[in-house]
């Protein structure tokens, strides 16, 4: 839910400053009508003035501006007042940051003043704004209408009166029946509640009128503004998002500091029981003196207000970094892009991290399957041979693939580090390796040919390699079996990449693929490649079976085999590990395998490719 901080005096432990005081360079006099003669209407006038003697360095005989701001409770006949002789006199009231105003009392010791202003600024006393206009007669005055014939006025005659000739009350409301605010955090609410200094501008002294009292001394000495209470109910302003306030870093400094032009007489900061203080504890997952924005690690949507409506807390949601930053920033693009789901931007990734969520590893590093990836050891730095590995990849930064970790190789290199040389190839160093002057494959050390193999070989295809790179002719071919059509010898894919053409099989009309009667059809993603002398064994990932025959086909990971491997010396179709292809092709019922040959659809996998042939299968081949 919204919160709401309590509401207390923020005048309480707060010094004003004025422009004058009585007796601040010299002793004055000053003479006044007792508070008991005025408060019980003597019928015959004022009573006998009294009069004494004011100073500002002397406590006992001092008025000074904190008596207006103290407790009234336990000082309940302190005040201040100003020199002899002032029509305009300021009060101010500077807060170390922003409060909200709920309303304003001021007691009077001296009849109210005749005309009067309450002014507040939102920027530290740089422009002010009128709250309200006090005055006998307000057309007079200030040109405006009194509230007390147009609702709603800025201007009011109701607290200008000279009597009560001592205590009469200022009384302003920030919430009034005119001013309706349905969410006190709304613009509009901030607009007129939210303040960081306060002003009482008295502009016209009037005196009380005694009836029948002769006045036995100088008029001047009754010529003065005095005030008992100043009280200022408002709140801490936290936007929705904290309960409590605790005390803010410039208050003990903006306690001691005196405006040019105005006198203040300073208590010790802090010496107050009940100041409302200004820096919020914040909720919500904000942050900042007012909770005005989100915590670091919290900018994954925009900042709001809580709803003084309808209770929203509106809290501030996390950024998904994987415990590899410590704070984020909201990017309006970010958010835009992912329909206004998202919008936080990790910073300063840790971990050999990287990406807007820190969810993938630095150039130079590979993810780690094995943890999670919240894990500090979830990236490892590749583990390239630098002699075999290549500087220059389709992105220069990376010495290995980001996911898998394997290396990228010079001409002829292999291994996921490419610390050797591939089949076929001899003399590893500086520029690769070097191709087998034979048939078949060679010593790699010495570049000696060999004529038959004891062992089965197996390799794991990096992602974007090819799986002819891995060709081996078996032992038990015939010369007739290894020929081509012209007579030519067979020969390594690898080799010679250049001789290895493969005629593809096209998608044409509905007529000829539904002729070929394919046994299935599937989308399927090549995982890695098994040489096994005889025949070939490509392992894939099924995605999305289409069709399928006899031969039960999962969404698993399951081989497929091709027919052309062994006979012509390279693999037809060719099928490069990583990549998602269209497959359709026949099945071997009595083993139980998807078989792939030149016969066989292989194309890689387009979505309208898919829907075409979708298409096909539902309403074409009957």
């Amino acid at each position: 839910r919204s919160c709401n901080p309590p509401v207390g005096n923020l005048a309480t432990g707060r010094t004003p400053v004025t422009l004058t005081t009585c007796g601040q360079n010299s002793t004055e006099l000053y003479c006044f009508y007792p508070d008991q003669n005025l408060l019980h209407q003597v019928s015959h006038g004022c009573g006998q003035p009294r009069c004494t003697k004011c100073n500002a360095n002397q406590p006992d005989n001092s008025h000074l501006p904190a008596d207006m701001t103290d407790d009234f409770f336990a000082n309940p006949i302190s005040w201040w007042q100003s020199a002899q002789g002032v029509h305009r006199e300021e009060i101010r009231l500077d807060f170390e940051t922003e409060f909200y105003l709920t309303h304003v009392i001021a007691v009077f010791k001296s009849p109210r003043p005749a005309a009067m202003v309450l002014e507040r600024s939102q920027d530290y006393g740089q422009t002010w704004r009128p709250y309200k206009y006090f005055s006998v007669n307000c057309t007079a005055t200030f040109g405006l209408q009194d509230d007390l014939v147009e609702e709603g006025s800025m201007c009011t005659s109701r607290y200008s009166d000279a009597v009560p000739c001592t205590r009469g009350e200022v009384i302003y409301r920030a919430l009034s029946p005119a001013n309706k605010i349905e969410d006190p955090y709304s613009p509009e609410a901030q607009d007129l509640l939210k303040l960081t200094n306060l002003r009482l501008l008295l502009l016209k002294r009037q005196e009380c009128p005694c009836h029948g009292s002769g006045l036995v001394e100088k008029p001047q000495r009754f010529a003065h503004y005095a005030i008992y209470d100043l009280i200022i109910r408002g709140s801490c302003f936290c936007n929705g998002h904290a309960e409590e306030c605790e005390l803010a870093n410039r208050t003990a400094v903006m306690e001691n500091v005196v405006t040019p032009g105005y006198v203040g007489f300073l208590k010790e900061p802090g010496s107050c029981v009940g100041v409302v203080h200004g820096k919020c504890v914040c909720r919500h997952n904000t942050a900042g003196d007012h909770c005005e924005k989100c915590a670091p690690l919290y900018n994954d949507q925009p900042w709001k207000p809580g709803d003084g409506k309808t209770g929203a807390p509106n809290e501030c949601r996390k950024c998904r970094c994987h415990n590899h930053a410590d704070s984020c920033h909201f990017d309006l693009s970010v958010w835009l892009a992912s329909g206004k789901r998202s919008g936080g931007v990790c910073d300063n990734c840790k971990h050999n991290t990287e990406g807007h969520r820190c969810q993938r590893c630095k150039p130079g590093y590979y993810r780690d399957r094995g943890k999670p990836m919240s894990s500090t050891e979830v990236c490892k730095p590749c583990a390239c041979q630098p002699m075999g590995s290549a500087n220059a990849t389709f992105s220069r930064s990376w010495r290995c693939h980001p996911k898998t970790g394997f290396c990228y190789c010079k001409p002829g290199v292999a291994g996921p580090n490419c610390d050797r040389c591939l089949m076929g190839y001899w003399g590893f160093g500086e520029n690769g390796c070097r191709p087998c002057d034979c048939a078949r494959d060679c010593d790699q050390h010495t570049g000696n040919c060999f004529h038959g193999y004891d062992n089965e070989p197996f390799f794991n295809i990096p992602i974007g390699g090819r799986i002819p790179d891995l060709v081996q002719m078996p032992t038990n071919e015939s010369e007739e079996e290894w020929k081509w059509n012209d007579h030519e010898q067979g020969f390594s894919a690898l080799r010679h990449p250049e001789k290895c053409v493969c005629k593809e099989k096209v998608l044409g009309s509905v007529t000829d693929f539904c002729q070929m009667k394919y046994a299935y059809v599937i989308k399927a993603r090549i995982l890695s490649a098994h040489d096994k002398g005889t025949h070939a064994e490509v392992v894939v990932k099924v995605k999305k079976v289409l069709k399928s025959g006899k031969v039960k086909i999962a969404r698993s990971n399951r081989s497929i085999y091709p027919e052309s491997w062994t006979n012509r010396g390279c693999t037809c179709p060719i099928l490069n590990p990583g990549t998602d292809y269209l497959i359709a092709g026949q099945e071997d019922s009595r083993t139980s395998k998807l078989l792939v040959n030149m016969n066989s659809l292989v194309k890689p996998w387009k979505a309208y490719l898919g829907k075409q042939v979708s298409d096909i299968l539902r309403t074409g081949c009957k």
